[in-house]
């Protein structure tokens, strides 16, 4: 890190040369303190008890983030976050969202933290999940399954889900089994993310023992190919390509950091990633969408619940006249918000 850009990641931090070089320090004043060196500089990041996130509205009501981020608490125990964390002009503390090592290390924290899962990481280059919307989606979902009855929502590794696009980051299975002890069957087209969610299996035994991973060879396939004779499972689950084209989804991170006050070059960094199979698709989010109401109507007991997460809220007519169109019993859109950002999923049964 530049001392330029250390200076800039906490300008509200106090600046010392007298505390250790590296690791947490503490004192009564502070609830949790990380130092780290820069160019001959230690800077001290204060984290009070005041210097909190502020609340995360829209946010399902078993969602372990929506009080905001703890980061006296999250940097106490992961303290390669401190770096980049910052009081605003608001007094709260935060990250800069634009910044996709400043993500990833708020990832790393939050799953260490809230969720128990030790080591995490990503390829370079591939999708950072913002945690507490995919754990909303699971929420919802254990809605759908319990009739909304918080008292029948299933637990245990008898309810399985499918994920269509496990990706690197593995995050529905790993916040899955540690919000509700799920099993799930991970499929995905890319190798060398496959490859990387394998991996999780071997650093963490729980995960190993409730998620299979499957390789899916076709890219306009959702079922086929990847499932076997009989089986069956009680959802699934996909977080789809939003994106019809490359320049569509640069054009999309472009405005997404302009939303979060970050750099506009013409050639942006996305903050939460993403390879070409995890941002676009040919025909983009609808045309992925309807190929998967179309799969599910020649399996239709294969879920319980078919359901897929749908950013534009635009193509809802669209889906809505596909859904009529396939025969379903019953289908919903439930709305989900984190903060400005707005998105649904879009479930049906037959």
């Amino acid at each position: 890190m530049s001392k330029s850009r250390g200076l800039a990641r906490i300008e509200r931090a106090v600046f010392r040369r007298d505390v250790p070089r590296h690791g947490k320090v503490r004192n009564e004043n502070t609830m949790a303190e990380s130092c780290f060196k820069s160019e001959g500089i230690t800077f001290l990041l204060y984290i009070t008890s005041n210097h909190t996130s502020v609340p995360k509205a829209g946010l399902h009501p078993r969602n372990r983030h929506r009080a905001g981020y703890d980061f006296a608490r999250l940097t106490a125990r992961s303290p390669a976050l401190a770096p980049y964390v910052a009081v605003n002009a608001y007094g709260n503390a935060s990250i800069d969202f634009s910044d996709p090592e400043a993500v990833k290390a708020l990832n790393q924290a939050l799953l260490r933290v809230d969720y128990s899962f030790e080591e995490w990481d990503i390829p370079l280059g591939y999708l950072c999940p913002p945690i507490p919307g995919r754990a909303d989606y699971l929420h919802y979902v254990a809605d759908l399954l319990s009739g909304s009855d918080e008292r029948a929502i299933p637990r245990g590794a008898a309810t399985v889900i499918l994920d269509i696009g496990v990706g690197a980051n593995c995050i529905y299975p790993i916040l899955g089994c540690r919000e509700y002890d799920w099993s799930f069957v991970g499929t995905e087209t890319d190798p060398v993310a496959l490859q990387h969610a394998q991996g999780f299996l071997r650093m963490d035994a729980t995960l190993a023992g409730r998620l299979k991973l499957r390789r899916q060879r076709s890219a306009l396939a959702m079922f086929r190919g990847v499932i076997k004779p009989g089986e069956t499972f009680s959802a699934c689950i996909c977080n789809p390509p939003f994106h019809a084209s490359p320049e569509e989804a640069a054009a999309g991170t472009r405005r997404k950091l302009r939303n979060l006050g970050g750099r506009r070059d013409a050639s942006p960094v996305f903050n939460f990633g993403g390879k070409n199979t995890e941002l676009w698709c040919t025909g983009g989010e609808l045309a992925f969408v309807r190929r998967l109401i179309a799969e599910s109507v020649l399996q239709p007991s294969l879920c319980r619940w078919f359901t897929i997460l749908v950013s534009k809220g635009a193509h809802l007519p669209a889906i809505s006249r596909a859904l009529a169109e396939a025969g379903v019993s019953e289908s919903r859109v439930l709305p989900m918000a984190q903060g400005q950002k707005q998105s649904r999923i879009v479930a049906w049964r037959f």
